[in-house]
């Protein structure tokens, strides 16, 4: 009689095991885009959010008596304000020019959101263009000019306050703000 090897032999229970564990496996893989697609977002909506932000100046142009002209660099993190995924948690990268000569006082600029999948949105700002219609929203507008991703072709306008937040300690001119926005957005 030739030696039998127990790995070749299956009893009866080991096989509803094997099949119950396959199925179950099967029905996992099925399950997987649709648990995807539950978490996908909405094609438009407005949405109000805080960017909690920290600023760096990186170089300043200073003519006494004519104007300043300071490059700033803003990061910082998403908050949305009605516990929504859209707009939340993301990661907030910015960088403005920040004018100030005689009656001329603005900042203008470009930023970038990014979430945990790596999917961004683009837009400009501006601090002369105010929302007449939102006077809380005192500060500018953000411009959503595109994005990557799941926000590929959104599009939107983000009226937005400015509010100081307490001097950081240390060198360097960095100053924290949180911005509040009130983002109109739409994905075509």
């Amino acid at each position: 009689m030739k030696p039998t090897n127990l790995s070749m032999i299956v009893t009866p229970a080991a096989a509803i095991t094997l099949a119950k564990t396959t199925l179950f496996a099967g029905v996992l893989v099925a399950l997987s885009p649709a648990a995807v697609l539950g978490q996908s977002i909405e094609k438009k909506g407005t949405t109000p959010y805080v960017t909690h932000f920290i600023f760096r100046p990186l170089m300043s142009i200073d003519i006494a008596g004519l104007g300043t002209a300071t490059a700033l660099e803003a990061v910082g993190t998403t908050q949305n304000m009605k516990g929504e995924k859209m707009l939340d948690k993301m990661s907030a990268h910015c960088t403005a020019l920040n004018v100030s000569s005689g009656e001329k006082k603005y900042i203008d600029g470009a930023c970038v959101l990014a979430d945990s999948d790596g999917d961004k949105i683009f837009s400009t700002f501006d601090t002369r263009d105010l929302d007449k219609s939102q006077p809380k929203m005192d500060c500018g507008t953000h411009i959503i000019t595109g994005g990557t991703g799941k926000y590929k072709g959104i599009t939107g306008s983000e009226p937005f306050a400015c509010i100081t937040m307490p001097a950081l300690a240390g060198p360097g001119g960095y100053f924290a703000m949180d911005i509040p926005h009130n983002t109109t957005w739409e994905i075509k």
